[in-house]
């Protein structure tokens, strides 16, 4: 729905893991995220929805891209430069959780990099772990070609997310947005094969007051949910007697393609 005139959208669906090995266990959750346009003026928010101060909701520029707090899109499009995709000249969209009471953890945020014909150029998957390190994966084709709905593309493993896997194999990723609707796909192989898959999905519509105090409504404790369960799964696993990795070292760059 990125194609709308709106700069500002709330998505309700899902998020889904499912681990393959080397125990089978999985979740479905509600939730709620929000996808806010970054080049270009300020999106209007609603009443209860901020940003870069207090609200029931809010979005801060410091949880994301560069973290000082600076402007979104002059980082973003440097990336893109560095990375050889200027050809990723139009619009871009972040799609991540909002701060909800003044908390947030985003396990990972999605940066829609489009050209100015609204084709999707690149994907920049900003992951966080628990122990407050952040990653970016930059997504894009090798011939820098517009990626379609059901294109796969591949990152190596580099950064340290869940104590229950190794930071090796790779991450194949694939990005449906498609209407009023996106689903997003994360699997993970290793040279045992699949081991995980993950998606979030959801149905968009422009972000009013009334939808976000729907939203509100239904999911109150959001961002601290995500948390909560995170460490609630991961004791399940450890009850399960699955290998435990140690942290390594974040890797040097900010940023691997």
């Amino acid at each position: 729905m990125t194609g709308t005139s709106r700069s500002a959208l709330l998505y309700r669906g899902t998020v889904m893991h499912h681990r393959h090995a080397p125990v089978v266990h999985a979740f479905r959750h509600g939730v709620f995220f929000l996808r806010l346009r970054v080049d270009g003026p300020p999106p209007e928010l609603p009443a209860l929805c901020s940003r870069n101060r207090w609200n029931l909701c809010a979005f801060h520029d410091a949880d994301h891209g560069p973290r000082d707090g600076s402007a979104l899109e002059p980082w973003i499009r440097g990336v893109l430069a560095d990375h050889g995709l200027s050809c990723a000249d139009g619009a871009i969209w972040l799609q991540c959780f909002p701060r909800v009471l003044g908390y947030v953890f985003n396990p990972v945020s999605f940066w829609l990099c489009h050209d100015r014909q609204g084709a999707l150029r690149a994907v920049l998957a900003e992951v966080n772990n628990t122990f407050g390190e952040h990653h970016n994966y930059l997504l894009a084709h090798g011939d820098a070609r517009p990626i379609a709905p059901g294109d796969w593309l591949t990152a190596r493993k580099v950064f340290h997310v869940s104590p229950f896997f190794p930071v090796s194999g790779a991450y194949r990723f694939r990005f449906s947005d498609a209407g009023a609707h996106c689903s997003f796909r994360i699997d993970y192989e290793d040279a045992r094969g699949h081991r995980l898959v993950t998606s979030v999905g959801g149905s968009a519509q422009p972000l009013t007051g009334a939808a976000l105090a729907a939203a509100l409504l239904r999911h109150p404790a959001l961002t601290f949910g995500v948390m909560l369960r995170i460490h609630y799964h991961a004791l399940r696993l450890w009850l399960k007697r699955v290998p435990f990795f140690p942290k390594p070292l974040p890797p040097a760059e900010d940023t691997t393609r």
